[in-house]
């Protein structure tokens, strides 16, 4: 029986998806108050069973029989106020994971982290791979550190005996994402965005992802990392692709660092009266001034026949799905 944490999510539901059009059955975790996708509901192949990755014993029980593992589920947030949310969830979640795959004996675990557990390239290396180890240097976001001290947990349960391969997804992007996640930039480029930035980002399709964990997992491949990135391009560009897609007017106006810091700092003062949180915060602005270039070297190297889907592709699937 093949296990997915995470299975109402962007990428866990698209993974399930994939899973069960290739004839697989599959036991998919959600959590009680998560609503079963679209793209899945009504799909033969799938039992789903309520298990919050955080109720040990809940997860016990939905481990049962188990001999594939794929980890989806997690946190998503730049807002320092979820730290505690953010670690709890991230590690912990995976610590349980990783102990019940020893306990239980599973054959093998794919392990989706993100490049935000990537190190920093030397001065001169212009890419970052997945040689690149993490270091904390104080400007590193909460979720950054999540994501890195999700992977320590693979990695000890690599060093324990456990076959485990680790995924580092760029920006994931795809048309089921609808208004969420990533959707949101989709969303906010065809209502009508004004600003970009000039950093530089790395984008890839999440079926993109799903698939390429797919033949992670039925490879021999274990203890290794892989970069899934589809390609680099600054933000700019990308909103202006998508402004085209949607036949919109593209951003004219650079949001200058100056500009976003003023921006964060801004809306950190309306949070204490409104009670609310918004969308940039000190993280995600600075975040937004910076440029990193990702290698996807590693993972054609190993599949050579591998090609990632376009980037006008994807844009017209995200377009159609925004537009109906």
């Amino acid at each position: 029986m093949i296990l997915v944490t995470g299975a109402t999510g962007f990428l866990g539901s698209e993974l399930v998806k994939q899973l069960v059009d290739s004839g697989k059955s599959v036991r998919a975790l959600k959590r009680s108050s998560s609503q079963i996708p679209v793209i899945l509901k009504d799909r033969q192949g799938i039992e789903w069973v309520d298990a919050d990755i955080l109720d040990f014993f809940a997860l016990e029980d939905a481990f049962e029989n188990v001999s594939h593992v794929y980890h989806c589920a997690a946190f998503v947030s730049f807002d320092p106020a979820y730290k505690k949310q953010l670690l709890k969830v991230n590690k912990d979640g995976t610590a349980h994971i990783v102990n019940l795959c020893l306990e239980k004996g599973v054959q093998k675990l794919v392990h989706v982290s993100s490049i935000a557990a990537l190190g920093v390239p030397k001065k001169d290396e212009q890419e970052t791979a997945e040689q690149h180890q993490w270091e904390f240097d104080g400007t590193q976001s909460s979720y950054s550190i999540s994501k890195y001290e999700s992977e320590m947990e693979v990695w000890r349960g690599i060093s324990e005996g456990l076959e485990a391969v680790i995924v580092n997804p760029s920006l994931i992007i795809g048309a089921n994402a609808g208004g969420n996640g990533t959707g949101k930039i989709f969303q906010t480029v065809r209502k009508g965005l004004k600003f970009y930035t000039t950093n530089s980002v790395g984008i890839v399709d999440v079926e993109d992802v799903a698939a390429v964990m797919i033949q992670l997992m039925d490879s021999d491949i274990t203890a290794e990392r892989f970069i899934l990135n589809a390609r680099n391009i600054t933000t700019k560009d990308l909103f202006t692709a998508a402004a085209k897609s949607f036949a919109v007017k593209p951003p004219t106006i650079e949001a200058k660092p100056w500009m976003l810091e003023i921006g964060w700092r801004a809306y950190s003062i309306l949070s204490l009266f409104t009670g609310k949180n918004y969308p940039l915060t000190k993280e995600s602005a600075r975040s937004g001034s910076k440029g990193r270039i990702f290698s996807n070297k590693k993972l054609l190297k190993v599949f050579p026949d591998f090609v990632y889907k376009s980037l006008d592709k994807s844009l017209q699937e995200i377009a159609s799905k925004l537009n109906t």
